[in-house]
């Protein structure tokens, strides 16, 4: 079994976590896949974007507010 790092992007409304998780690579067809306590990260991640909770996601990786680009 391998370990290699990714960082994963969570959107929710205005706002984008990157979260950097593990994924274990095995012989398995499931691979590659997050552990479960990695999953339960972007889920947090996720729900505490969904409240408007900034200080909670943050604990968990870097937060960017998407706006939109106006264009002529």
């Amino acid at each position: 079994m391998m370990k290699r790092f990714k960082t994963k992007y969570v959107h929710e409304g205005k706002y984008v976590a990157e979260v950097d998780v593990s994924l274990i690579e095995d012989s398995t067809q499931w691979s590659p896949y997050l552990s479960v306590d990695d999953a339960y990260k972007l889920d947090d991640v996720r729900d505490a974007l969904q409240q408007g909770d900034l200080d909670a996601a943050a604990r968990y990786g870097r937060i960017y507010e998407m706006r939109p680009v106006a264009h002529q």
